[in-house]
């Protein structure tokens, strides 16, 4: 029995990185495409929960949900799959997720980490553009490919979400390696609409690379391609027993 791979993004089911990799992958698994119907980027874990969420079947194993990446990985798991999905995949996005910060908003991340909240094995790619601001779709894809095969032969844990971040090509390799550090400080544009009534618009602007060196972002600039195993768990555990909640205690005593 083929294994079941669900596909999913934040730029919507249309977009040519989820095309690329959904043709490149079809020889290794059953594939269903379920994704939003329209881009949603930086949607990071949000859930529609005060809507209803609406479906249109474009083709065989093909949906388009109106609705965020966690919707999709939701709704595909509880309703639209004949079994839970042996693999997760989320991408290949347009743009790259490096760094903390990305990892947090970024609805592509979102998607893989929503499925290891299932217990789910889960992969996120992202891609960089080339010298040209090309998007090599195609390429990535093969490359993805060979790690995907793999990692049917030789499974990695549930409830861990493997984010990759491809160069363009020519690429060196793999490395294993942290989230680096990149903070943004987006420009908020303040305009007024045709009704005379004032709109702000959040802009992307430019990131500051604060932490580089042995991490996902110096790996990507040094042309390897990134991997960086994510945990569900964001308890920050070497701070449970620091002196700094000691006076806390006291206030109950």
């Amino acid at each position: 029995m083929l294994p079941i791979f669900l596909l999913t993004n934040d730029d919507g089911f249309f977009s040519p990185g989820l095309e690329a990799l959904q043709t490149s992958l079809q020889d290794l698994s059953e594939i269903y495409v379920i994704a939003p119907d329209r881009e949603k980027s930086a949607t990071s874990l949000s859930l529609s929960l005060h809507r209803p969420l609406r479906i249109q079947t474009i083709r065989s194993h093909v949906y388009a949900v109106d609705g965020t990446p966690a919707d999709c990985v939701y709704l595909a798991v509880k309703k639209l799959l004949p079994r839970p999905p042996d693999l997760v995949i989320s991408g290949i996005n347009h743009g790259p997720n490096l760094g903390h910060q990305d990892v947090a908003y970024s609805g592509t991340v979102a998607a893989a980490l929503q499925a290891a909240f299932l217990g789910l094995r889960s992969i996120a790619i992202s891609l960089l553009p080339d010298n040209q601001n090309h998007y090599l779709f195609s390429e990535a894809a093969k490359m993805m490919k060979k790690i995907i095969a793999y990692f049917l032969d030789n499974p990695f844990p549930p409830g861990i979400a493997l984010n990759f971040n491809l160069p363009p090509p020519p690429v060196k390799g793999i490395k294993v390696v942290p989230l680096g550090e990149k903070r943004y400080n987006p420009q908020i544009i303040e305009n007024t609409d045709p009704r005379g009534r004032k709109y702000y618009w959040i802009g992307s602007g430019k990131p500051e690379y604060l932490l580089e060196k042995e991490t996902d972002i110096e790996a990507v600039k040094e042309g390897f391609i990134a991997l960086t195993p994510l945990k569900v768990n964001f308890t920050a555990i070497e701070y449970c027993q620091s002196y700094l909640w000691q006076g806390l205690y006291n206030l109950f005593t």
